[in-house]
């Protein structure tokens, strides 16, 4: 079943490679959508796959890669926008 869901990921988690690496693990895990910085300094993920490839996405995303610190993490269901891949915006 395909299910989506917004990520905001507050600390260390610009200029750390975030969105890179969110892009790679996306793709590893047939994740589709987006992630962008946000001018507070967070990252912002819109994703959406099948349960439970979202659900090991979503584990990863709340460490991200070795140099990202992640201080706070709030996920909320959303509706399907059926995107065609994932970007980094």
């Amino acid at each position: 079943m395909i299910i989506a869901k917004t990520f905001k990921i507050y600390g260390k988690v610009q200029n750390v490679g975030f969105r890179f690496y969110t892009h790679k693990k996306a793709k590893e895990y047939h994740i589709f959508g987006f992630v962008r910085n946000e001018p507070d300094g967070s990252v912002y993920i819109e994703a959406e796959g099948e349960t439970l490839n979202l659900n090991i996405f979503e584990m990863w995303c709340k460490t991200g890669p070795t140099w990202a610190r992640v201080s706070e993490f709030k996920s909320n269901q959303s509706p399907i926008m059926n995107y065609s891949d994932f970007k980094i915006k």
